[in-house]
């Protein structure tokens, strides 16, 4: 038995195409950054908790390998600004807003009234639609 197609249109059919094509590649994006995030959170701070719990049970670990794993967890910390302007084009267009050192020549500097109206929920404010937060 072969059920009966409805007839598509032709423009809506790969309109709606291109949207799912274009969020796919958003939420492939988005995977990639976060899988890069949480695997270099684990490989930065799951020696330190495997470390601590086997001080705990047995205390046979050396202070300076313990502080040499405390460190690393650290730098984790100092990677997250250097990972997130390469993933994200939203955090770096933010922080070449704010930034003088990453702000481009030909853009101007917000002023300090803008910010803090911005900042306080107060003063005007343009509609949102979903087109623009997407």
């Amino acid at each position: 038995l072969q059920v009966p197609r409805a007839p598509s249109q032709p423009a809506a059919g790969s309109e709606s195409r291109r949207f799912a094509n274009k969020h796919s590649k958003k939420a492939l994006k988005a995977s990639l950054t976060l899988g890069i995030l949480l695997g270099m959170f684990f490989v930065a701070w799951l020696p330190f908790f495997v470390t601590n719990v086997t001080q705990a049970v047995c205390g046979c670990v050396p202070a300076g390998f313990f502080d040499v794993l405390t460190w690393l967890g650290y730098c984790n910390s100092t990677m997250n600004p250097i990972i997130y302007p390469l993933f994200m084009r939203d955090f770096k267009r933010a922080m070449g807003k704010y930034l003088p050192c990453c702000r481009r020549s030909g853009e101007p500097r917000p002023s300090a009234i803008s910010l803090s109206m911005r900042n306080s929920n107060s003063g005007p404010r343009a509609a949102t639609s979903l087109k623009n937060v997407l």
